[in-house]
């Protein structure tokens, strides 16, 4: 009898030593998904840790930008299942492709399984509640809307308003699952479908004064160590807050069909000027009337480049000598040894691109002309003349306020990442950048001069007769007013923002695709394990074991006890 009692004494302390080690994991249901308890693992659970805040209301995540450099995802939960959403600032809907969709694009990221039927899943409508979006590439994405609990870090929003996509052409990869809006309910096509309290993700939280404060902060890099805050502000990126320039947010009148009121629709503010080597090039509105003789600039995530009207951009490609239209497109190229900076001013302040923030790499047929931002475009009929992606939020550290109801308008805050004062670079150091990037593009110029295309002006899309002055205040779609403003029109208190800070520890992430294939990926983060498009224990229905594979010997030594104990 004492060898049967030693062998399972052994047994349950290799057990116990394997999971204090936090290297043997049981894989279970969750008991109350719709509810998911608040867990504190050295920090936020599937989030960064926070340095420096005392409450529960903000969170930081990781960003990381795409392989094919075109966007920024992070990892939320969906039903307690994680996916990897793209983050965009010019749409306004949570969407993530289904089991459903089983064709195109579909097939080789992880999906939302219907069929593990999550218990905070809540159907709309039968299903019958159809969701339909577009982007400007003119790609789509179609299905159905349907609730779910989606969590970031450690805020939860339960019963949130999503979009099942049984259809798509937006090819995504990197495991990227779909697309995670953060535009202004009035956006939103599930907000305008007629569902009750079915606001953005970000709007909700902040509609619900789940937040320390109803802005977000961005934070950009070439790799995977960006973040994206809720509630509050990256303190390891921004040290001094005072620094922050705020801009108002532009209101739209409504379109023929809307409501006889002026809200606002996109994280769009007012340029006041542009440079190119310090010369001022003065930006010429589409439609000024309308714009109260402004151009408009729209701040996207979701976008790579810099895109602007012609009659900017050609005047300002007209300052750099030797660049010339090389595709009707509206691309640009430059000579690779082309050292002047491109200046954006919002309000009062400048913000400054060197070369190698706004040339986007080498010809491969013509190495001594670059491609370059900004991409010309022709008029766009909502009086958006420039979109601002990522080429220009990287000079910056960009925070988006919502605005509270009846007490503050919606702000957007630049932090400037880069020295305006500083000289032009060399054509050595933006060749050595060059290198270091592998940025050559596969493509040969025309070898003749493309002439500039000529465009119809379409007609104004909304109703001049309503007036859209910046700096209104609505009183619905903003952060519910229990929110005390410190961005308000009439005082500045920015001391009053909190600010939360990452903790730079590795995650693992473990990749199932369509045809069961697993791969991992390491990104800068506190995140636990996690497997992409799969529900946790669920395996066809049936609970799972998951061990990680540097205990492989841990394993070996436990089933050698157990055939002793069976032989014994």
């Amino acid at each position: 009898m004492l060898p049967f009692v030693l062998l399972v004494v052994v047994l349950s302390i290799l057990e116990q030593s394997l999971a204090s080690r936090g290297t043997l994991q049981r894989i279970r249901p969750p008991k109350n998904p719709r509810f998911p308890a608040r867990q504190i693992l050295q920090g936020f659970e599937n989030g960064i840790g926070s340095e420096n805040s005392t409450t529960y209301n903000s969170a930081i995540v990781p960003l990381t930008l795409s392989s094919d450099q075109q966007s920024y995802y992070t990892v939320i939960q969906a039903g307690n299942i994680s996916f990897r959403v793209a983050l965009d600032t010019a749409s306004a809907d949570l969407w993530l492709v289904s089991s459903a969709c089983t064709s195109g694009p579909c097939t080789s990221v992880p999906k939302y399984q219907l069929g593990y039927q999550s218990p905070s899943f809540t159907t709309v409508n039968l299903n019958q509640t159809v969701f339909n979006t577009s982007f400007a590439d003119g790609t789509t994405a179609s299905g159905f809307v349907a609730l779910e609990t989606v969590q970031l870090a450690n805020l939860t929003v339960p019963d949130q308003a999503f979009g099942v996509v049984t259809s798509t052409n937006v090819t995504n990869g990197d495991q990227v699952s779909g697309i995670l809006g953060l535009g202004f309910p009035r956006l939103s096509q599930i907000f305008n479908s007629g569902l009750g309290n079915a606001t953005p993700f970000f709007s909700t939280m902040a509609q619900r004064g789940q937040l320390d404060y109803p802005l977000f902060g961005l934070s950009l890099t070439r790799n995977s160590s960006g973040t994206l805050a809720l509630g509050a502000i990256d303190g390891s990126v921004v040290g001094n807050a005072s620094l922050i320039e705020w801009n108002e947010v532009v209101p739209f009148a409504p379109f023929a069909t809307e409501s006889n009121t002026s809200t606002y629709l996109q994280w769009t503010i007012q340029l006041s000027g542009i440079s190119v080597g310090g010369t001022t090039v003065a930006p010429l509105p589409t439609y000024a009337a309308a714009t109260n003789g402004f151009s408009l600039a729209l701040l996207d995530v979701g976008t790579s480049g810099i895109f602007g009207p012609y009659q900017d951009v050609e005047r300002m490609f007209s300052l750099i000598e030797g660049s010339r239209l090389v595709d009707t497109s509206g691309q640009w190229a430059v000579p690779c040894d082309s050292n002047s900076t491109i200046a954006f001013k919002f309000a009062q302040q400048s913000y400054v691109l060197q070369p190698t923030d706004y040339l986007i790499g080498p010809a491969a047929g013509d190495p001594n002309l670059c491609l370059s931002w900004p991409r010309a475009q022709p008029p766009s009929s909502d009086g958006i003349d420039w979109q601002l992606g990522a080429t220009f939020l990287r000079t910056v550290y960009s925070i988006f306020s919502l605005g509270i109801d009846r007490k503050e308008p919606p702000m957007v805050g630049f932090y400037p990442l880069r020295n305006a004062s500083a000289p032009p670079e060399t054509p050595d150091v933006i060749s050595s950048f060059f290198s270091s990037v592998s940025a050559t593009i596969a493509t040969t110029l025309p070898n003749f001069v493309l002439p500039t295309p000529s465009f119809t002006t379409p007609p104004y899309a909304f109703n001049t007769s309503f007036s859209a002055p910046a700096g209104k205040i609505v009183s619905s779609g903003l952060a519910t007013s229990t929110y005390s403003a410190a961005l308000g029109t009439h005082h500045l208190n920015v001391s009053a923002i909190p600010t939360v800070s990452p903790s730079p520890t590795l995650a693992t992430f473990i990749l199932t695709d369509a045809a069961g294939h697993v791969s991992t990926s390491i990104s800068t983060a506190v995140l636990p394990s996690v497997t992409l498009g799969a529900p946790p224990g669920w395996s066809n229905g049936a609970p799972s074991i998951r061990i990680r594979s540097d205990l492989a010997w841990c394993t070996t030594l436990s089933s050698v006890l157990m055939f002793l104990l069976m032989v014994w």
